[in-house]
């Protein structure tokens, strides 16, 4: 098989497969007594295996997998694999945990609270039945923003600094810690609010999905490249200097 052969059943450029066996995403190619690359139905499946996995893992993942398959860590493949896998895991529960805080803040079909006037850190912190120090900490931590009085410097909170802090005590309240929650609250405010994010919240998840049945597709594909690698594949690191480059 020549590159071209590789590249058009994925709409590739001759060129972008020459890189990926340079990169170690392929094996390595024999080369013609004139130095032309011939690829074999193994290079095929392990030009399937990266594509797939990329859907899954992203580009920089599935390019360390398939560099050490080719090198012949498997088990080092494998635990890339476990740890995005460990990832997605993650992200789920911080999906979860947005949503949980959404429902005990708003009830499951309650409308947004429309909060009246501003408050003082005082007020808000006996509400919440938390300490005006740990309003402090979150202000610090860049999970609210209260505007200061220009009168007498105090800390004056809005709606929006009211929803922001319901919002965190109840992540907190579920564990998660403070460089956990900012990202979270800043969703909030760019969204507008709580009720924008609904729609966010269900394409994250939908995104969530679609990235777990990507990660299944991959696999599949590198266990039929594993499958159809020799026992005594060489090591990429063990291979003969290549020859001058006739294509």
């Amino acid at each position: 098989m020549r590159p071209v052969d590789l590249a058009r059943e994925h709409g590739l450029s001759t060129q972008a497969v020459r890189n990926y066996e340079d990169a170690g995403i392929l094996p390595a190619a024999e080369r013609t007594v004139h130095g032309y690359r011939t690829y074999t139905p193994l290079h095929a499946q392990a030009l399937r295996a990266f594509l797939a996995l990329v859907a899954g893992h992203g580009h920089q993942t599935a390019t360390s997998i398939m560099q050490a398959v080719n090198r012949g860590a498997t088990d080092d493949a494998l635990r890339l694999i476990d740890a995005s896998h460990a990832q997605l895991l993650d992200d789920r529960r911080t999906l979860q945990a947005v949503e949980a805080a959404l429902r005990d803040s708003l009830g499951e079909h309650a409308p947004v609270p429309q909060e009246r006037g501003d408050t003082f850190i005082g007020p808000l912190a006996r509400r919440l039945g938390i300490r005006p120090a740990t309003l402090r900490k979150w202000e610090r931590a860049g999970l609210v923003r209260p505007r200061r009085d220009p009168q007498t410097g105090y800390r004056v909170y809005g709606a929006a600094d009211v929803r922001d802090v319901r919002l965190a005590h109840q992540l907190r309240r579920g564990g998660y810690l403070l460089e956990q929650i900012a990202p979270l609250i800043g969703q909030v405010r760019a969204a507008g609010g709580v009720a924008p994010l609904e729609s966010t919240l269900r394409e994250w998840g939908e995104r969530l999905s679609a990235r777990g049945r990507a990660m299944l597709t991959g696999a599949a594909a590198l266990d039929a490249y594993l499958d159809c690698r020799p026992l005594d594949c060489r090591p990429l690191d063990c291979r003969p200097a290549p020859r001058p480059r006739a294509d």
